[in-house]
């Protein structure tokens, strides 16, 4: 019997995104992977259930049992409870933010593999679905800073005079980061990155930013940054402060997957920002970068205007997907041998994704969590 895959339609408010296209169908059928999908799945993202069946998908009408269920939004407890023990889940599960649905993982005896867990090793980059959403993130940020000013980014020259070409300040120069810079170079901004991490300082400059340079490092283990001391704090805040209060944009990035979001600009630091200025807080899922930050909200606060969108990869629905069931592919590639199911427990990428297994929470982290609550 070929390995079954189902990929449900997303039901969170405002997702559109799908977990899996048809570039990617015809080639998990070539893996042994026999693929259904549940009618509709891919129609907010324009991809109609006909694209599917013309690469064998077979379309169904309600959620059927498989060995396999690729999603982009956690299962609600009430989905889990329809899968058969034993299958296995690939999505982004945010377990501090999920507590109901890790347990209900755990009870039903479902192997779930969060896509937020993939280690970010030099292996992984394929399976790295963090990266592949981030860096449409960062592109559309770029355009959300052009659309928010009441200024045009890039110098114009006219008939009575030019027009200067407006400052962005992108503080955060990982993947995200970085697509935002690039985006807002080539509509002719002039563009700074700020990052905690020094190392990153070269690919600011290779986007054609410039590197602002606070005398403080915070390289952390596993691509992330490490949290400050005090006298770093401070030290940051002076440099920052003159950098953030001289923009015209600011787009912020700083996010740690499942956890509350950084507050890296202060209420003062605001205050004191130019006239008519604008903040692209792209940490809304977490509360945001800002105090004044309202998630999912654009609000006016003192000289500037802070917009926190959520979700924003939905937004590019089409594009957002493609990258994401590439992802999905190049994991299960890791899991499907000659045509069977066969977890490696023995592979890093696989043992450091899993949530949950045989009826236990495997990553350390999310089994504390909700044994705590738990009691």
């Amino acid at each position: 019997m070929p390995v079954s895959l189902f990929v449900p339609g997303e039901t969170r408010e405002h997702e559109k995104r799908v977990a899996l296209v048809p570039s990617v169908a015809s080639k998990l059928a070539k893996m042994g992977i026999e693929c259904s999908l549940q009618s509709g799945a891919g129609q907010a993202a324009r991809i109609p259930d006909s694209a599917y069946e013309k690469e064998g998908v077979k379309i169904a009408s309600a959620p059927v049992s498989s060995d396999l269920v690729f999603s982009v939004q956690p299962p609600t407890v009430a989905d889990i409870e329809k899968m058969a023990p034993g299958t296995v889940l690939c999505s982004f599960i945010y377990a501090h933010r999920e507590p109901e649905v890790v347990k209900a993982l755990r009870d039903r005896q479902i192997t779930c593999f969060a896509m937020e867990l993939v280690p970010r090793i030099t292996r992984a980059q394929a399976m790295d679905a963090l990266s592949s959403q981030a860096a449409l993130t960062g592109y559309s940020a770029g355009l959300m800073a052009a659309t928010s000013l009441n200024r045009i980014l890039p110098m114009m020259t006219t008939a009575v005079g030019s027009l200067r070409p407006a400052k962005v300040l992108v503080m955060g120069a990982g993947v995200a980061g970085l697509q935002a810079l690039a985006t807002a170079k080539r509509l002719g901004a002039m563009i700074e990155g700020y990052d905690v991490r020094a190392e990153v300082k070269e690919q600011v400059e290779s986007v054609g930013g410039k590197f602002v340079d606070t005398g403080v490092s915070a390289s952390g283990e596993g691509g992330y940054a490490r949290e400050l001391t005090d006298e770093e704090k401070a030290q940051v805040e002076k440099v920052i402060t003159r950098h953030i209060q001289q923009a015209d944009a600011v787009i912020t990035t700083a996010a740690i997957p499942g956890r509350p979001s950084p507050k890296i600009i202060s209420e003062a630091q605001i205050m004191g920002m130019k006239p008519g200025s604008v903040i692209i807080d792209l940490a809304g899922e977490g509360g945001g970068n800002t105090p004044l930050t309202v998630p999912g909200e654009t609000v006016e606060v003192g000289p500037a205007t802070i917009v926190a969108p959520l979700n924003v990869p939905s937004r590019l629905a089409e594009h957002a997907s493609e990258p994401y069931a590439r992802n999905l592919q190049n994991l299960v590639g890791l899991m499907v041998k000659d045509g069977e199911l066969a977890i490696d427990w023995e592979d890093e990428i696989l043992a450091g994704a899993v949530l949950t297994h045989a009826g236990e929470i495997r990553n350390e982290a999310a089994r504390k969590a909700i044994e705590s609550a738990e009691g």
